[in-house]
């Protein structure tokens, strides 16, 4: 029986948050504190000792050891050095130490993680730096207790090399210009307004002796080789369904995990494919979401493997069957409770509203290749444009109620809302309900669903960083464009009206309620002009631009020479892992599915020669034998040729080349080698096939 957990007593035990702070900090300390981080001012280094000797004495409270500068570099994931809090002294002991410029700074290798050309081998130094607008933790697991104190990253010579350098930095921008909306609209109260996410994690989980079995899951995070079973997610009877007990003990031990770290672990359910799941928070400020999500990904994966699972965070581990991604609910609000995305009872009324959200229309319709960019990884290059996930192609799913709206302003015609209308289910016990004005749309890339959007083409495993500081920047840009308009405006009402009308007619061609799997739409959106970027590596580009490196420049988020190393940082990441991909596929392939391959066919060999030395019928096993060494001749072929192209692959020195070589090349000829691959499995007998398969692998837990 599990045991019994008092959510009151847990949640945030191992944060120090604002009622630790309060408890702990002098008055006068405590008041400096907030100040940096509810209104952005400059930390004051005087109370960083203070600070210090707080969470430190709280954090030995509690078991810790060691503490450990924890950040986020353009790997993707966190990284940590561990140092003790002991202090060796003259007699022979040793004393806690923890002061404040080890709480402020920290100096790992700056050279040793990707910079894009930034730092090259022989330029090691590198900073961490405390940011105080995330709460320190601690985090329990065998080896003891750690203080973590999260950090930005950056270079010796001050360019961030992190993901959340950035993302602060574009957070400041939006509150900036979206003030200046507010104030044009007589809001004089409000002080700051703060960007927030609420992330959905989707993920798989696979049993741990299956998954120890498969070269691919280990090296690749995906199956580079795998036919389907009779079985997969047709009957949509996974979906919401009953969670199995050994998922539901994992779920249960992880939300206590992630309870303790002050996450909101809110909502979870089985998806749509067999052994997929999703854990969605409540949303937080941006800065925070983003460190809980990174905390999400890890915890997930740190406590499967306590439930003899693996945890798989590929955006498209299994061909053919749904994938994984993290659907980025984004939203703004004033720090006087006013979601500025809220249309209100009667939304073509709240004008302010209105801005709002045409500036989001405009500002994805304008940037959305470095939209796409940003949600983006090479496993993602898989799942869009699948059945399960939106397509490639960016656009605005509205909703019947707020397309109206546009249309009538655009016809000059402004004067009514659809409203929501009664719901009759034709049962007597139950409540009457209120249908929506609008339906939802699972199908939209970027989709309005109610006071907030959904950005549904984020890739499962990467950092919302990304996503995040890209959606804050352009909409900051574009409430730029807005407010310099509006401000030196003789008539705001006239200005105001003209620029509602202006906006929509230049970009409606974004905006899409229908049917973002269907084939038509394509070529719908090739009329309308909207890019459609298959790859990751196709839309590196937009991040190089003359116009998108002025416009992060403009808003301090990121410099020209940050720009283009996170371009160079893409191009590697590409090739580097589709070239792990490629070697994978040729140790299975050469090593194992061949070999057993080869060991079965010689047993079918055996039996036609026996047969047929008794003079018996030996169609059936000939007619076997004959596709085995038919699809065995087309994947040896296909081996050579792969074996060939990773060669040239490697060779090439300019790393964009080297990418889309990758893309163009490499990646094609995996496919052609799995094809046969894929065939040989249906044709050998189970107990001679190396690894085990998609239906082992996903009804096995």
């Amino acid at each position: 029986m599990n045991e019994k957990i008092v959510m009151s007593e847990i949640y945030g035990s191992n944060v120090f948050n604002d009622s630790v702070m309060r408890e702990r900090l002098p008055k006068t300390v405590y008041k400096e504190l907030k100040k940096t981080i509810e209104n952005g001012e400059h930390l004051n280094p005087a109370i960083a000792d203070v600070v210090a000797e707080a969470i430190k004495s709280w954090a030995i409270e509690r078991g810790a050891t060691h503490y450990t500068h924890w950040f986020q570099p353009m790997t993707g994931i966190t990284a940590e050095k561990h140092d003790a809090f002991i202090s060796p002294t003259k007699d022979g002991k040793a004393i806690m130490e923890f002061a404040g410029k080890e709480l402020i700074k920290g100096e790992p290798d700056g050279s040793s993680f990707p910079s894009g050309g930034i730092r090259a081998t022989f330029e090691a130094r590198g900073y961490t730096i405390w940011d105080c607008t995330s709460p320190a933790f601690l985090k329990e697991d065998a080896s003891g207790v750690t203080l973590c104190i999260p950090t930005i990253f950056c270079s010796y010579t001050g360019e961030a090399l992190d993901k959340k350098t950035p993302l602060l930095r574009s957070m400041e921008a939006i509150n900036k210009q979206a003030l200046r909306i507010v104030r044009l609209f007589g809001d004089t109260t409000a002080t700051k307004v703060t960007s927030s996410v609420g992330p959905e994690q989707e993920y798989f989980l696979v049993d741990k002796k299956l998954f120890d079995q498969r070269k691919d899951l280990k090296f690749t995070g995906r199956t580079l080789f795998g036919a389907m079973p009779p079985k997969g997610q047709e009957l949509d009877d996974h979906y919401f369904g009953t969670i199995k007990e050994r998922v539901a003990c994992y779920m249960s031990d992880l939300n206590k995990e992630l309870w303790k770290l002050g996450i909101s672990a809110k909502t979870q359910h089985n998806e749509v494919a067999p052994a997929q799941h999703e854990l969605a928070p409540i949303y937080d400020d941006s800065n925070v979401a983003t460190d809980h999500n990174q905390l999400i990904m890890e915890y997930m994966k740190k406590i499967a493997l306590r439930h003899g699972l693996v945890c798989l965070l590929h955006e498209k581990p299994f061909a053919g069957v749904n994938g994984s991604g993290k659907h980025n609910n984004w939203s703004i609000s004033t720090d006087t409770g006013i979601n500025l995305l809220e249309p209100g009872k009667e939304p073509h009324k709240n004008k302010q509203f209105l801005l709002f959200l045409l500036a989001v229309i405009k500002a994805v319709d304008e940037n959305a290749p470095l939209l796409r960019l940003s949600a983006s990884n090479p496993g993602n290059d898989h799942r869009l444009g699948a059945n399960e996930a939106p397509p490639a192609i960016i656009s605005i799913f509205l909703g019947e109620q707020l397309e109206d709206i546009l249309e009538q302003i655009e016809n000059g015609s402004l004067s009514s809302s659809k409203s929501a209308t009664p719901m009759s289910l034709g049962v007597s016990t139950v409540p009457t309900l209120n249908k929506d004005a609008t339906d939802r749309n699972r199908t939209s890339p970027f989709a309005f669903t109610g006071n907030k959007f959904e950005f549904r083409m984020v890739a499962s495993s990467i950092s919302i960083g990304c996503p995040n500081y890209t959606i804050n920047t352009v909409v900051a840009e574009t409430l730029r464009q807005f407010a310099d308009e509006l401000e030196k405006a003789d008539d705001f009402d006239k200005a105001l009206n003209d620029l509602f009308i202006r906006t929509i007619k230049e970009h409606k061609k974004v905006i899409f309620n229908g049917d973002g799997y269907a084939k038509a739409w394509e070529k719908e959106a090739e009329r309308r002009g909207l890019p459609n970027l298959k790859s990751v590596v196709d839309a590196v580009y937009a991040l190089t631009t003359d116009e998108t490196i002025a416009m992060y420049e403009r808003h301090g988020v990121l410099t020209a020479t940050e720009c283009h190393a996170r371009a160079e940082v893409t191009y590697e990441d590409y090739a580097k892992k589709i070239d792990i991909e490629a070697k994978t596929a040729v140790d299975m392939a050469s090593k194992e599915i061949i070999p057993a391959v080869i060991g079965y066919a010689k047993k079918v060999a055996d039996t036609v020669a026996s047969l047929k030395a008794v003079g018996a019928d030996a169609e059936v096993e000939e007619e076997l034998l004959g596709n085995i060494t038919a699809n065995l001749s087309a994947m040896s072929k296909a081996l050579k040729d792969l074996k060939e192209d990773i060669k040239k692959g490697d060779t090439i020195e300019d790393i964009k080349d080297k990418a889309f070589f990758f893309k163009d090349v490499v990646f094609p000829a995996m496919s052609t080698l799995r094809e046969p691959a894929d065939k040989l499995e249906m044709l050998v007998d189970e107990k001679d096939w190396p690894f085990p398969t998609y239906g082992e692998l996903l009804f096995n837990i």
